[in-house]
């Protein structure tokens, strides 16, 4: 929970981020909030049984991988003393400790219940994270504490929580919330906004805390946010913990009990309005306890930062293919091919995004280092094609070194800053392919040799000059006696015995007819051999020698004869 109100007070420094701002960051999980926020939205057995939660934590860590945003989780050690009261309270088991205040230093912490639904949940996520290379920092007390010294100290550039109370700690950059899916975006709180806007600073915070109550307080009763507001404002961030050392909560008394005074005096009853003692009975015993809570936000329980706790979720741990599966096949009934289909492309795009990190500071430091010289190999192939995602420039393009990934689509941009030399390539090759000439489409040879070919033609041709000689002369004329004469042809019909000649209608779709047998049979495959030398049919000179039907079907074959060498040319 953390205070009272805190966001409340704080909504005008709330701001709305693209998910891309956590780009090549460092941030650090509160895993606790996080899957208390996946637990809410299906409470069901069915919910539970089919690990909703879980694929909920995997989505979210596969969109922040995709962006290189390296992830810690940090995990809540035991229940600090302090905030004992408020865990047995919550429980409804402390009822005893409402009735009357408990003495600090007498309780201890409250170490939490391992076997719990809600600690096993904990663990399968921090195995889900470990097979993705997250590690896991499991903190002495609060998880939040611990997240806010590495953000205090510079070693995160924020923190996921959903607890107020991490500011109270020293977190600078707190990320609320996280949204998915399109036009994803995240809920960011920064410190500098809240100096800036609201004059609030760290001291400022905790004695709000003191205030209002919260996890380590119960707060002073009868006083709102904006009379808590006003109050700190009046005194200052830097004098007003010392004003609470000091007096306590005698400050806060004042104003509080001018107030009621002036009510007191409009009241009718002033008989029935409680004393300033009797307001202020309860309070005075709490005044011991402010110190201890101020104690509990300046000076938590954590791993320091130098510690080998700290040491060991800095570095960068690899992605567990073979493990993962594993778990995926276990939680979620994936096969492999689908486990590698959700996270191998954000695993490959996590890799460009580093590549391109590192040619990005080698720049800066005034090192112009060309693609083949870097000291680590670019994970990208080549570029296979354009593509539009969404309205987005992107790449398809072919990994080098990627287990189990062949191609995927990446943004544009990312291979410009990454690689622009492939880009070149891809631009080169795509130009040649279309200054060059598009190639016949190879046909399979079948057919028989040229000098086949010329003979059938020759034959062709001797037949249709038999035709002509029966036709003006009665009598066949044979060109070459060497050779016997052909049969007669399949269209003979076409004239008869006692009839007129008729017109013959030669459809040129198709090829020649075929003869009856003899080596000289036609075949539609022998047209497809390369040009030979043909007679010509018929000389100008002799073109009054026939009636005007056969000079039509004499240049109807010479045109069909040229379509042939053009085909096969």
């Amino acid at each position: 929970m953390g205070v009272k109100n805190l966001w409340d007070i704080l909504d005008s420094c709330k701001k709305t981020l693209p998910l891309n701002h956590l780009q090549n960051k460092r941030v650090c999980i509160d895993l606790s909030c996080w899957m208390v926020q996946l637990q809410k939205v299906n409470k069901s057995h069915c919910a539970l049984k089919d690990k909703i939660y879980l694929r909920g934590l995997f989505h979210r860590i596969r969109a922040l991988i995709a962006l290189n945003c390296s992830l810690i989780f940090v995990t809540d050690g035991a229940i600090p003393a302090i905030k004992s009261a408020t865990y047995r309270r919550r429980l409804n088991v402390g009822n005893e400790l409402s009735q009357e205040e408990p003495n600090i230093k007498q309780l201890s912490s409250i170490r939490r219940n391992s076997g719990s639904e809600f600690s096993c949940m904990i663990k399968e996520a921090k195995v889900l994270g470990k097979a993705l290379g997250i590690p896991c920092l499991d903190g002495i007390e609060e998880a939040e504490a611990q997240c806010a010294l590495l953000n205090s100290e510079s070693l995160c550039d924020g923190c996921f929580t959903a607890d107020s109370d991490a500011f109270l700690f020293g977190a600078r950059t707190v990320y609320r919330d996280i949204c998915l899916g399109d036009g994803g975006y995240v809920v960011c709180y920064e410190m500098d906004d809240i100096e800036r806007k609201l004059g609030f600073g760290r001291n400022s915070l905790i004695t709000l805390a003191v205030i209002l109550g919260g996890d380590y307080s119960q707060g002073v009763y009868g006083i709102g946010r904006e009379s808590a507001c006003q109050i700190v404002k009046s005194l200052g961030d830097s004098t007003v913990l010392q004003r609470i050392a000091s007096e306590g909560l005698s400050f806060v008394k004042k104003t509080k009990n001018s107030k009621r005074h002036i009510e007191a005096m409009q009241c009718d009853n002033k008989e029935n309005f409680p004393t300033n003692k009797d307001v202020l009975k309860g309070d005075l015993q709490r005044d011991k306890e402010v110190l201890q809570v101020i104690n509990a936000y300046l000076e938590p329980r954590c791993h320091p930062v130098d510690s080998d706790a700290v040491y060991r979720v800095l570095a960068v741990y690899p992605f567990e293919r073979n493990q993962f599966q594993q778990i995926c096949g276990k939680y979620f009934n994936w096969p492999f091919e689908k486990t590698d289909e959700y996270i191998l492309p954000k695993i490959a795009e996590r890799e460009l995004r580093r590549f391109s990190n590192l040619r990005s500071t080698s720049t800066k430091a005034g090192l112009q280092v060309s693609l083949n010289e870097m000291p680590i190999k670019c994970p990208v192939s080549s570029i296979i094609k354009e593509r539009k995602v969404q309205g987005r420039d992107c790449f398809e393009v072919s990994w080098d070194g990627v287990d189990g990934l062949e191609t995927s689509i990446v943004p544009a941009d990312l291979v410009q800053s990454a690689c622009p030399e492939k880009i070149i390539e891809f631009q080169e090759r795509r130009a040649q392919r279309k200054k060059k000439p598009k190639s016949r489409r190879i046909r399979v040879d079948n057919r028989p040799p040229s000098s086949e070919i010329e003979l059938k033609l020759q034959a062709m041709l001797l037949e249709i000059d038999q035709e002509n000689a029966t036709v003006f002369h009665g009598s066949p004329e044979v060109t070459d006696l060497s050779s016997p004469p052909p049969p007669p042809p399949r269209h003979a019909c076409l004239l008869s015995k006692n009839a007129e000649p008729e017109t013959e209608v030669i459809d040129l779709s198709s090829p020649p007819p075929r003869h009856a047998g003899g080596s000289s049979e036609l075949q539609i495959d022998d047209f497809q051999r390369p040009p030979v030398d043909v007679i010509e049919l018929m000389s100008d000179s002799d073109n009054e020698m026939f009636s005007p039907d056969h000079l039509k079907k004499a240049r109807e074959l010479r045109s069909f004869l040229a379509s042939i060498r053009e085909d096969i040319s």
